[in-house]
């Protein structure tokens, strides 16, 4: 009586650990994202702009990345360092920001030789006021549409390392240590698995058509 999804094994109620792992999934799902998009288009109008060397060793920073398995490398520095919050969300943002360089390398590329940065050359702007002024509003739409799909795949990504083990410690609770908690009653409680795994993926259905959604008006 009084618990309208039921409790867990241990008695807490099921709709208030929603609520509550609600609210770290989402802080990780918005965080982590952004950070993400602050390296990623720094880093790609850098290599886009310069081109030469500084492309060079940005493109063998992001080959690096790709060459480990990030969900491995990821929990193997949360082991190291602990998986506190502010550790998780720097770890994610940093292994998340390589498809953000890249499509804001790619447009940068595109934008560097129109007809408004050669103008804003000629008239003596400096690099940086290019970049800023001229290249970023050009260059942070497509990766936006891009970010906001990417809290999707943080989330899922935060919800594997919980049911790893590597996620937050208790008594904090995430949407993918619930599913955790509720495997080993999955028989006899099914809804201690179930309904944190529905959330998430509503929750993770709404960020994708949003994304796909705002990527079709770019």
């Amino acid at each position: 009586i009084g618990h309208l999804l039921g409790t867990d094994p241990v008695g807490r109620d099921m709709l208030s650990r929603l609520i509550y792992g609600a609210q770290v999934s989402l802080i990780i799902a918005f965080t982590a994202p952004i950070l993400s998009l602050l390296l990623g288009v720094t880093l790609g109008i850098c290599a886009g702009y310069f081109r030469g060397k500084v492309d060079a060793t940005i493109g063998i920073l992001v080959d690096s990345i790709l060459a480990f398995p990030n969900i491995i490398a990821i929990i193997a520095i949360l082991y190291f360092l602990g998986p506190t919050l502010l550790n998780m969300i720097l770890v994610l943002g940093f292994f998340g920001m390589v498809a953000d360089l890249r499509v804001a390398r790619a447009n940068t590329i595109l934008y560097s030789e129109r007809e408004f940065v050669l103008t804003a050359r000629a008239l003596g702007a400096s690099n940086i006021r290019i970049m800023i002024m001229e290249l970023l509003p050009n260059v942070i739409i497509p990766v936006l549409a891009l970010a906001i799909i990417g809290m999707s795949r943080v989330i899922v990504i935060e919800g594997i390392l919980s049911f790893l083990g590597v996620g937050l410690p208790p008594p904090e609770p995430t949407w993918g240590k619930m599913i955790s908690e509720g495997y080993v009653e999955m028989a006899s409680s099914p809804h201690i698995t179930f309904l944190p795994a529905a959330a998430m993926f509503f929750t993770i259905l709404s960020f994708n058509l949003i994304g796909d959604r705002l990527r079709t008006l770019t």
